[in-house]
């Protein structure tokens, strides 16, 4: 048996649905105004778990993204204090040529030691160089200065530890040279981890004091050594070289990573402009026409209900 229909029924439900179609309005209009299609986590509580994980990875992949910027930096630094050093062998190669001739007179031999010394002076300074504030050639002792003044740079025992950027999930890069793996460590004779005959500052004293004392035979058997020290630089710079071309790579793996986490948030969280003006204009026209049928449904008086 139906039950009698009421004029407060029909008002009620009325309401409700009026109501009804506004909440959807409002809920529309909130999105096209954000561009959002989840504002709050009720929106799509399995969405909002998506998203913020997609947010987190991000998040992550910027850490990584910053870490390799720095690394390259410090590697293309390190390439650069290389290349120096290399020219500078080169040079004092070409001057203890012309100083092992035995043609020379005393005063040019001690002209090609001025300079001689002048480029010992320089590579002291490669060997001190600093990359923002930090010494690059002693190990993790960065806020050391790697080659005191006071000291015979040719006695030095430069630290061995390694300097590591987290580039990727559970991939670590080296990013530091070691001074004693770049101009050798101490000659024959100085207590140290090893001992190398080619170390640079050692080999330039040496052709120094052979050219001061005009022994040009001595300065040419330096010139073995200065050829074996040139050859370990140039390996120094080839792994350098290797890490930057491994660097590069990764770096292309997170602008790769970084675009596809984008597009997985943005198809997640963003709305669909489109489809919400579509649904908006739909919804618009839906509560306009509740409205019309509620102005002839409520009986705005007595009189009307009587009538």
């Amino acid at each position: 048996m139906m039950g009698r229909v009421t004029q407060g029924t029909i008002t009620s439900q009325l309401l409700r649905n009026i109501s009804s179609n506004l909440g959807q309005s409002a809920s529309l209009q909130e999105k096209l105004a954000t561009g959002r299609n989840i504002n709050r986590p009720s929106d799509d509580p399995v969405g909002i778990t998506y998203a913020l994980r997609y947010r987190s990875d991000l998040a992550v992949n910027d850490r990584y993204q910053s870490n390799v910027d720095t690394a390259t930096s410090w590697l293309d630094f390190n390439d650069t204090m290389l290349s120096q050093v290399g020219d500078v062998i080169k040079r004092a190669k070409e001057l203890g040529v012309q100083g092992a001739t035995g043609t020379n007179p005393q005063v040019a031999l001690d002209n090609i030691a001025n300079e001689l010394e002048q480029l010992k002076a320089q590579v002291v300074d490669i060997a001190n160089s600093q990359f923002k504030g930090k010494y690059v050639f002693n190990g993790q002792f960065t806020d050391k200065i790697t080659y005191d003044p006071s000291l015979d740079p040719a006695k030095v025992v430069t630290d061995n530890g390694d300097i590591n950027y987290i580039v990727n999930t559970g991939v670590q890069l080296d990013v530091n040279l070691k001074g004693n793996d770049v101009f050798g460590y101490p000659p024959t004779g100085v207590t140290a981890p090893k001992n190398e005959d080619d170390n640079l500052f050692h080999v330039l004293d040496q052709m120094i004091k052979a050219l001061r004392a005009g022994k040009h035979e001595d300065v040419n058997s330096e010139l073995s050594n200065l050829e074996s020290r040139y050859g370990k630089v140039l390996t120094q710079q080839a792994e350098v070289g290797a890490r930057v071309n491994r660097v590069e790579l990764i770096e292309d793996r997170l602008k790769d990573l970084n675009v596809n986490l984008q597009t997985l948030q943005s198809k997640t969280e963003d709305a669909d402009m489109e489809e919400l003006i579509i649904k908006s204009k739909v919804n618009e026209s839906v509560y306009q026409a509740s409205l019309s049928v509620g102005s002839k449904v409520i009986q705005p008086t007595l009189v009307d209900f009587l009538r």
